[in-house]
């Protein structure tokens, strides 16, 4: 997985591409107080529930999905962000295709 060089203009959603049946990912940017990565969901695919033991802010950039925070389901499309808490079980699933951008800050 490579980082993506700094001091350059990102098009943020062309960096990652769909793959069929699949999730992909690429970290943008690594640092110790958090990171940034990038994802691109295929219809119908997902991340099983867990937790994380930092907040995480999801940025949607195309496509529609269902995070799920505690139990509580949330539709979330294009435009659309949401902040998942530390420590609360969470789950993510393609609507349709989408691509995510995740912020997790460490405190």
């Amino acid at each position: 997985m490579s980082i993506t060089p700094k001091s350059q203009v990102l098009h943020t959603a062309e960096l990652v591409s769909y793959q069929e049946g699949s999730v992909v990912s690429r970290q943008i940017t690594k640092a110790e107080a958090g990171n940034v990565t990038l994802f691109a969901f295929d219809a119908n695919q997902g991340l099983s529930e867990h937790t994380a033991p930092y907040d995480a802010l999801v940025h949607i950039l195309e496509g529609e999905a269902e995070v799920t925070i505690s139990g509580k389901p949330f539709q979330l499309k294009m435009g659309d962000a949401i902040i998942m808490p530390a420590n609360e079980p969470h789950a993510l699933k393609a609507i349709q295709k989408f691509k995510m951008l995740l912020t997790m800050i460490r405190a």
